[in-house]
């Protein structure tokens, strides 16, 4: 069978057809990555035309990364038959009370707030790729469409990367969202793709916006952000901080471990719930995405309530299997004595009175492999 593979060097999504390439530049691209020793006060640093984050140079464990991409068995890191889901409808949504959400996939989550609808990084199309032809493909419809989505307050997005910032779901959203919240730089994009001036807010880290009930804010990440070969960091990334209708949520969008996690905990904690990174990591290459252990230990210290682990079981963007970030996140949540909700794609979760969840991945994987 002819595999497809797609890897950016800014965002691994640079089109790719053979295995060998495949792996080559996947390094080629993760060894691009740096992360500025400049710090940041009270807002992003942005030198000579780059954005930087707060810590020291991103460190690859080469050696490692070089065998990770050799030897790594990928046969699972696409899902055999179809994941569970639950269609949604409009009238559906309409009926819900009180602040609830729905996971609609990676790291697409949408809010209902009150009387307020916030989406986070909307991503509808069928592949996290410049090309809808090539790329990384969904291994879900979304659990509704976009023309059946009500109107929206706020879309709030991460940063530019392809699998977090859908052009075709963006332009598609303009004529029912009122606002895009976005980090600064993020707006460009948009401004290109006809959104109209007044949609866009832009926002450095610690600055926010109030949007009639509801307040947000962006904080920092460790991340980077780029979509083509020349762009790499002139846009901001960041996390947000959504509060409206009694509510609390923490969207991380992607980010390594850093000790900023405690300073937003800090200034704006506890949390209702957490939207956490968890998947898309390796060890070679912590800096930029967390390993299931950090992405616990990030809710510890953003002092959260209930974890809900987002950024899998959509696209296949790392090495590891489709089903192993909630595992083993649900796992190492277990011992720590924390709440962690795992969704099927598409229900509906109480943000202020959750209900149990389920592992539904193991109903799939179980017939097939065992948990590793």
């Amino acid at each position: 069978m002819q595999e497809l593979f797609v890897v950016n060097l800014m965002n691994r999504e640079v089109i790719l057809e053979n295995w060998l390439l495949k792996q080559l530049a996947r390094l080629l691209c993760l060894y691009s990555f740096s992360v500025s020793p400049y710090a940041f006060a009270d807002g992003a640093t942005f030198i000579n035309g780059n954005f930087v984050n707060d810590v020291g140079p991103w460190q690859m464990d080469l050696p490692a990364a070089i065998k990770a991409m050799w030897s790594t068995d990928t046969s699972e890191n696409i899902p055999n038959v179809p994941i569970p889901l639950l269609a949604l409808e409009t009238e559906m949504l309409e009926q819900s009370r009180g602040s609830v959400l729905y996971r609609l996939g990676h790291s697409t989550v949408l809010l209902k707030l009150g009387d307020d609808y916030v989406m986070t990084d909307p991503v509808f199309s069928e592949r996290a790729s410049p090309l809808q032809w090539l790329g990384p493909k969904r291994f879900h419809q979304p659990p509704i469409e976009i023309q059946a989505l009500p109107k929206i307050s706020a879309v709030v997005v991460s940063h530019d990367h392809y699998d977090h910032l859908d052009k075709r779901s963006i332009v598609e959203l303009a004529d029912k969202t009122g606002h895009f919240i976005v980090p600064l730089r993020v707006g460009d994009h948009l401004r290109r793709w006809g959104i109209p001036e007044a949609q866009i807010i832009e926002l450095d880290w610690w600055q926010e916006v109030q949007l009639g009930d509801l307040q947000l804010v962006a904080t920092p990440a460790q991340h980077l952000s780029g979509r083509g070969l020349f762009d790499r960091n002139e846009t901001l990334w960041a996390s947000w901080v959504i509060m409206g209708a009694g509510a609390r949520i923490f969207f991380s969008g992607d980010s390594g471990y850093f000790p900023g996690f405690r300073d937003i905990g800090e200034r704006y904690g506890p949390f209702d719930v957490t939207l956490v990174e968890n998947g898309a990591y390796n060890p070679a290459w912590p800096d930029i995405h967390m390993m299931p252990a950090e992405s616990v230990q990030a809710h510890i210290d953003l002092n959260g309530r209930l974890m809900l682990p987002i950024h899998n079981s959509t696209f296949d963007l790392s090495l590891h299997p489709w089903y192993e970030p909630m595992e083993r996140v649900s796992a190492l949540a277990a011992e720590s004595k924390i709440e962690v909700a795992t969704p099927v794609i598409g229900a509906k979760l109480s943000v202020l009175n959750p209900s149990p969840t389920y592992a539904w991945w193991r109903e799939i994987v179980q017939n097939h492999v065992s948990i590793r």
